[in-house]
């Protein structure tokens, strides 16, 4: 960029042939530069339309139209600043999430608050995060109450304010008043850290943007040479051929859909998604079929208490109290919500002796003076409790007492409240099927998918019948979008055209593996990132024909000897001026 503007002060000053051949010199040098990164571009079997631009170079200089010439010269190289710029500009969201990574933290220890890197402070560690200062680690508010901008992390720009006991995000900006917070997570597995390493992934891993355009660079390049060359056969001069080239240079087209494909990362990254690599969004335009994981992705994953059936001479809060007493130690995740329901119902938990848990079935204890069977019904059967008949599709804790059985504890998990209305919203956008895809029985996951709202069911799978699912959906017409959250959930999430991560509860396996995470415990930013998806690509295909009816149009009129070469490579610069500030539309709602 700086030699060619030195290039155009030699020539406004001095006009001998020295500065002619100084101008053809680099303007060939420019030539053959683009020449070599257009071979390259073959060797990847892809078209570009670089080849346009070294064709009106080299038209230019023969018919000595060095003003053109400079002119054209200077809107190559200047292109790249141009491009750069707008895309900083478009990523700025991005760009913002590195520039605000926190490096240190303030740690309590004793009476004294230490400075040290995030990397050091480890779980239970008590961090002291000052007056706008950004939150380090993942954390649990210890102090009375803090207000915090959680703006980076879910695009709401209100900030809110948490109440002892409460979680806190790392990334979260602290208000006007220092809080403490006892961290529950390392740096490396904080929720911001990893917002910043899937960032970081975004910025290299850069997408084929030019892709897009690509497809009708080739017609375009053929179109523009049977212009030119009519031109010139009709009116003998050769200038028109170099005129009509002039106006046909392919930056609308190079610029067009990288910048709006940029603008849509950015935009998605503010509403707490991170996309990433632009070919992605591209795909997501075109997806026919969504597929979503059940547990934590369509329900909260977290089963809650439904029913509670007791046989006779029993009590209900007898029965979960010695239940709850005897699963107390389990993590089972029955176990957990059947402690939290007792408690929830100001059940005093006892202390339970002899604790023996079958990994899979259920959990032998004393309690007091009674001896306690809580588990499956075919692990109560297994032990000679005679059970009666009972739907064993549904997800239950069985409890004997004294041998005798007691009655069961039914659990259900919660379908999300925002599922079906995603859902309804994907139909919307042009979505044609959705399909569940889940390791549970048959008849709990029909129930869940009815709730949901999804058109197909597919139930007890293990992780390879999934894959093996998916593969068969992508034989189809369409595209397959896979929405999952769990480590069990990474192969297939592989396999989709487009793998959707949700990201804030999901495991770091399935994060890698998709193609985009959603960093916040919201199904509704699936429909979300559709939308934003279907806008970007339709600004970025508006901008390319913008860019390419714009040129055709001053071909034309140039063909007729109407635009003279140095004319047409001013007009050519607004051009690019003007596809760039619509593909800067994608960052817009």
């Amino acid at each position: 960029m700086v030699g060619a503007i030195v290039l155009v002060l030699t020539f406004v000053f001095d006009r001998s042939s020295e500065a002619e051949w100084l101008i053809s010199s680099y303007a060939i040098f420019i030539s053959l530069f683009l020449f070599w990164d257009m071979i390259q571009t073959l060797r990847e079997k892809m078209y570009g339309v670089d080849i346009l631009a070294i064709t009106a170079i080299g038209a230019t200089i023969a018919v000595g139209q060095y003003w053109a010439t400079l002119v054209i010269v200077v809107m190559l190289t200047g292109g790249e600043t141009l491009e750069d710029f707008a895309a900083n500009r478009a990523r700025r969201e991005l760009s913002a999430l590195l520039e605000r990574a926190p490096t240190m933290a303030h740690i309590l220890k004793g009476r004294e608050i230490v400075d040290v890197k995030i990397s050091v402070v480890k779980p239970d560690d008590i961090v002291i995060v000052k007056p706008h200062e950004v939150v380090p680690v993942d954390g649990e508010l210890i102090s009375d109450s803090a207000e915090f901008d959680e703006s980076s992390l879910t695009g709401e720009s209100i900030p809110v304010v948490k109440k002892r006991g409460e979680t806190v995000m790392s990334g979260a900006l602290n208000g006007e008043v220092a809080a403490r917070i006892r961290a529950t997570a390392d740096a490396k597995h904080s929720q911001y850290e990893q917002i910043i390493q899937l960032v970081r992934d975004a910025e290299n891993q850069p997408a084929p943007f030019v892709r897009l355009a690509d497809r009708y660079a080739v017609p375009f390049t053929i179109f523009s040479y049977v212009i030119a060359g009519t031109a010139w056969a009709i009116s003998g001069d050769a200038a028109r051929f170099a005129e009509v080239l002039v106006v046909a240079s392919p930056c609308p087209l190079i610029l067009a859909a990288p910048i709006a494909l940029i603008s849509g990362m950015s935009r998605a990254s503010k509403h707490g998604i991170i996309v990433k690599n632009g070919a992605v969004m591209e795909r997501l335009n075109s997806v026919t079929i969504f597929a979503f994981d059940k547990t934590g992705t369509l329900t909260h994953g977290d089963v809650v208490v439904s029913e509670v059936v007791i046989a006779d001479n029993f009590k209900k809060d007898e029965i979960v109290q010695l239940a709850a007493s005897a699963e107390m130690s389990s993590s089972h995740i029955l176990a957990t919500s059947l402690v939290a329901y007792a408690k929830s119902h100001h059940l005093k938990l006892l202390r339970a002796k002899n604790v023996r848990e079958i990994t899979g079935d259920g959990v032998f204890a004393t309690v007091g003076s009674k001896k306690v069977i809580a588990g499956r019904a075919e692990f109560l059967i297994k032990n000679k409790i005679v059970i009666p008949t009972t739907d064993k599709n549904s997800t239950a804790i069985f409890v004997a007492i004294n041998n005798q059985f007691a009655g069961a504890i039914y659990f259900i998990d919660q379908v999300r409240k925002e599922a079906r209305a995603t859902l309804r919203e994907l139909k919307s956008t042009g979505i044609q099927e959705t399909v569940m895809l889940t390791g549970d029985r048959l008849a709990i996951a029909n129930k869940i998918g009815a709730s949901a709202g999804v058109d197909k069911v597919f139930a007890e799978l293990l992780p390879k019948n999934k894959v093996e699912i998916m593969q068969k959906l992508n034989t189809g017409s369409g595209r397959v979008a896979m929405v999952g959250d769990g480590v069990n959930d990474a192969p297939v999430l592989a396999t989709s055209d487009v793998g959707i991560a949700m990201g804030a509860r999901g495991s770091t396996a399935a994060s890698e593996s998709a193609d985009a995470v959603i960093m916040l415990d919201d199904l509704s930013r699936v429909s979300l990132l559709r939308k934003i998806s279907k806008r970007t690509i339709k600004v970025a295909l508006q901008s390319v024909w913008t860019g390419i009816a714009l040129c055709v149009i001053l071909e034309l009129i140039a063909a007729f000897g109407f635009i003279p070469a140095l004319v047409g490579a001013g007009l050519q610069e607004l051009i690019d001026v003007t596809v760039i500030l619509n593909a800067l539309r994608a960052h817009r709602g």
